[in-house]
């Protein structure tokens, strides 16, 4: 069901969900993120960084 979720707000952020997939799989694995969450923040698909690289 998150799958859905995510690609359902990815598509109403206007990201391709296709880029926004790999964007994440090869990110995130290297980001310590359970000692910084915040980081997290920055893959939301409404964040600039998401909006600037995966917009469709």
């Amino acid at each position: 069901m998150h799958c859905f979720s995510l690609a359902e707000t990815a598509k109403a952020n206007g990201i391709d969900f296709y880029q926004y997939l790999v964007k994440l799989r090869m990110e995130l694995p290297n980001l310590p993120i359970h000692q910084q969450p915040q980081i997290l923040n920055k893959y939301m698909p409404w964040s600039k960084n998401i909006q600037a690289t995966c917009t469709k």
